[in-house]
């Protein structure tokens, strides 16, 4: 009988460190965290390998940031204007009807906003001066026009809107003059020629 209670003694307190040791670490098989990081590593390892070849391989643009998107970089031609359509600040001139007239009075306030916008834009190629010869002109393959020049001063106001709006276009659509219609507006576009027109008189003193 003696023997008996002893042998069920030993046999349950094998069972119990059985359990102790499939409850430590180490020891016993993998619990079930265990299980589960190593499949969400070896997922994880796959999902790197495909994003890694469809990018560099097969060249599949999954990533998508406005830096990286399809758009017009700096001194390319802008886009094309719809078909009929109008400004939102009105029309600043009509395709086909010629030059338009310069509706602002050339003053005191329209010559100084000219000029503010001028050294901000305009001087780096133009110079201060307007001769053509800005910081930048002489790296240009195409030299920026004199604007004080006999031949830049004898077209209309309107041709030298029209000039700092599309810009000029050469052979082969090769720009001379990026198109400034979107830097300025029609307003600040007819302070630059009225500031233009007085650069001819009025030459700044150079430092």
């Amino acid at each position: 009988m003696r023997r008996s209670v002893g042998t069920k003694r030993g046999k349950s307190d094998e069972r119990t460190r059985r359990r102790i040791c499939q409850t430590r670490p180490g020891g016993g098989s993998m619990s079930l965290l265990q299980r589960l990081l190593l499949v969400f590593l070896a997922v994880g390892l796959l999902l790197g390998v495909v994003l890694i070849f469809t990018y560099d391989v097969v060249k599949v643009d999954w990533v998508s940031f406005m830096e990286i998107q399809p758009s017009y970089k700096p001194m390319e031609s802008p886009l094309p204007v719809a078909a009929q359509s109008i400004p939102v600040e009105g029309a600043a001139y009509l395709p086909g009807q010629g030059a338009p007239v310069n509706p602002v009075p050339a003053d005191a306030v329209s010559v100084e906003r000219g000029r503010i916008f001028f050294s901000q834009n305009c001087v780096q190629c133009h110079g201060a001066t307007g001769d053509g010869n800005g910081i930048i002109g002489g790296a240009l393959v195409f030299p920026p026009a004199n604007l004080i020049s006999d031949v830049v001063q004898s077209d209309p106001d309107g041709a030298l809107f029209l000039t700092i709006s599309n810009g000029i276009l050469g052979e082969n659509n090769q720009i001379h003059m990026p198109a400034l219609n979107e830097n300025f507006n029609v307003r600040d576009r007819w302070d630059i020629v009225n500031y233009v027109r007085w650069l001819k008189a009025n030459p700044p003193t150079q430092p």
